[in-house]
């Protein structure tokens, strides 16, 4: 629902009458306009509710999907795996839809219609959404307690009974009937919350195999959301540094016609539309019939395959930027950022393709695994930690490359990021992100292999 009023508010700041002669000043490339305070309060507000709205709407209704699939079924359980390839496919196609026709309605027609028109599909599909809901599966809570309460009630056990020896904890485990496995023996010290220091079994004093068994599970996530953060900060690149490497490239498709340096970033979801197909349809039976997984490949396999191509994309984006500077010096365009550099805005898309690529194996798997590995009430808020990883991501980005900007630029030498992108080292930030992604992947392998999933 916040998302119609953003989009609603949107469309409203669009459609107001922005121009006033009074508030507009003469300058020597025309005429420079103000907008009313009442549009740009309305305008940024707007954001605001539609990022607020995304912030609830992407995990909670992806969840509530998969739950539609019963898990204690077998065929139902195989289709929920594919059910986040479909899911990601549906999410790019209509990125797709949004490059191709609203950007060329945003910018030839009306902004009001650009933003207009998915506000109008968005109370379609609340719409379409509302109208199955006597027909959904819903959750029921078993427990009395809340997820979080008996969560946080191991961990404080943990602490508080440190001093249970291990051979008490064996004995206690021994007593419940569970038998050594690979994932008892994963964060030993949350087993002392199954005994009480005195001994005693007294209500609120120790907690349950179940609940413990929860506690792990959260935890797990903790070293794979840690080793994905660099995917994040190179995924970030793909619209930053790769939108300003096609700027100053040869982007023409006819004489007369330019693609935007922008609208490259269209491959990335071309590759996830077509790919995803393939991926389900085809490579996912004939891992099956290898592996006997439902799923082909587990889902830490999936993720750290698409690591690896993201750090292929690294270096092919580093070659490339390479032969971009190596071209303006071979032309005399070093010292000239506003000239074209005489190199087709098409050496570009292989790094687009292997972003593509990546995130069709990565961040599916990721949305998978943060969903199957939570407690069914925490699911939605393990979807959100998946999320965030993205959002810190592009925070880690900003962060380093400002200490690369003031490291490589102290003392008045040129940084790594000047304005000129021919004198520029962006290649050398590439060769740098490679070598965090591998080393990022070694980490990753460690962890994952230690999860025994």
């Amino acid at each position: 629902m916040k998302l119609v009023q953003g989009l609603g508010l949107l469309t409203l700041s669009a459609s107001l009458p922005s121009l006033n002669t009074s508030g507009c000043q003469k300058a020597d490339t025309g005429i420079l306009c103000f907008s009313p305070q009442l549009q740009v309060i309305i305008f940024f507000f707007s954001l605001y509710l539609v990022a607020f709205g995304q912030g609830g709407h992407k995990p909670c209704v992806q969840a509530f999907g998969a739950d539609q699939f019963d898990a204690q079924d077998p065929e139902e359980f195989q289709a929920k795996s594919s059910f986040f390839n479909w899911w990601y496919f549906g999410l790019c196609s209509g990125t797709v839809i949004a490059f191709l026709v609203l950007n060329y309605i945003q910018d030839n027609l009306s902004w009001v219609l650009g933003f207009g028109i998915p506000c109008i599909m968005m109370v379609v599909a609340l719409v379409v959404f509302l109208s199955g809901r006597t027909t959904y599966r819903y959750s029921v809570n078993r427990h009395e307690k809340s997820p979080f309460v008996r969560i946080g009630r191991v961990f404080v056990l943990a602490v508080r009974n440190w001093r249970t020896s291990s051979s008490a904890i064996a004995a206690e485990e021994e007593a419940q009937g569970t038998l050594p496995s690979e994932s008892s023996k994963q964060y030993k010290f949350l087993n002392k919350a199954l005994l009480a220091p005195d001994g005693s079994k007294e209500h609120g004093k120790v907690c349950s195999i179940g609940e413990l068994d929860e506690a792990k599970s959260v935890l797990r996530l903790v070293p794979i959301w840690a080793t994905s953060l660099v995917y994040a900060v190179v995924l970030a690149q793909s619209s930053t540094f790769f939108t300003k490497q096609g700027a100053t490239m040869d982007r023409s498709i006819t004489a007369r016609v330019k693609i935007p340096a922008a609208s490259l970033q269209l491959f990335i979801s071309l590759t996830i539309v077509l790919s995803i197909p393939i991926y389900d349809r085809i490579f996912v039976p004939l891992a099956r019939s290898w592996t006997g997984r439902p799923s082909g490949i587990t889902m830490l396999q999936r993720i750290g395959a698409g690591m690896f191509l993201s750090a292929i994309s690294m270096v092919t984006a580093a070659l490339v930027e390479m032969k971009r500077l190596k071209t303006a010096q071979v032309y005399g365009l070093v010292g000239k950022p506003e000239a074209m550099v005489p190199m087709s805005v098409w050496w570009l898309v292989p790094q687009y393709v292997l972003i593509g690529l990546s995130q069709m194996l990565t961040r599916v798997g990721l949305q998978e695994f943060f969903y199957d590995q939570v407690p069914n009430e925490l699911r939605s808020i393990g979807l959100a930690l998946y999320l965030s990883i993205f959002g810190v991501g592009s925070f880690l980005s900003s962060f380093l490359i400002s200490a690369i900007e003031n490291a490589t630029g102290g003392n008045g030498g040129v940084s790594w990021f000047p304005n000129n992108l021919n004198q520029a080292h962006i290649d050398y930030f590439y060769w740098l992100l490679s070598a965090l992604s591998a080393t990022e992947l070694a980490l990753y392998l460690y962890f994952a292999k230690k999860l025994h999933i």
